[in-house]
């Protein structure tokens, strides 16, 4: 019995963030923490997970994540690696949460235009209530109220 209980006493997690060399937290399984993204830099990184069992196996898991404390920047007009010639209009907006305790309206969304497809649909709507009132709205069909 009581090597069982060393046996369980030995598991260990290990975790790691990006490719530092040493673990910013040790737990014995299970665990639960919450990672505070806001000491990690904006960008790109990974959490590697290693677990070891009573038996001294190890398991390695990678975790990609990216890291966004800082405000949303979103760039209309200019798209990564695009060739462009003569004046190009750019739009860049950002908008973050900073503000907790109330919400602003200015520069908070994007200018877009009306899709496409929406412009399509309503020609087709108005295009068809045009034929219709010229091939079935005929005077014989109406009713007088005097």
């Amino acid at each position: 019995m009581k090597d069982f209980e060393k046996k369980e006493d030995s598991r260990i997690i290990k975790v790691f963030l990006d490719e530092e060399e040493e673990a910013f937290g040790e737990f014995t399984p299970p665990v639960k923490f919450v990672l505070d993204t806001t000491k990690i830099p904006d960008g790109k990184h990974s959490l590697k997970i290693v677990a070891k069992s009573s038996d001294h196996l190890e398991g390695v898991k990678i975790i990609p994540f990216e890291v966004r404390n800082g405000p949303e920047i979103s760039v209309i007009g200019l798209k990564d690696n695009e060739v462009i010639d003569t004046q190009t209009p750019i739009v860049i907006n950002a908008y973050g949460s900073e503000t907790r305790d109330k919400f602003i309206i200015r520069g908070s969304e994007n200018p877009k235009a009306i899709p496409s497809w929406i412009w399509a649909l309503i020609i087709v709507i108005f295009a068809f209530s045009l034929f219709y009132l010229v091939m079935y709205l005929k005077p014989e069909l109406y009713k007088s109220f005097f």
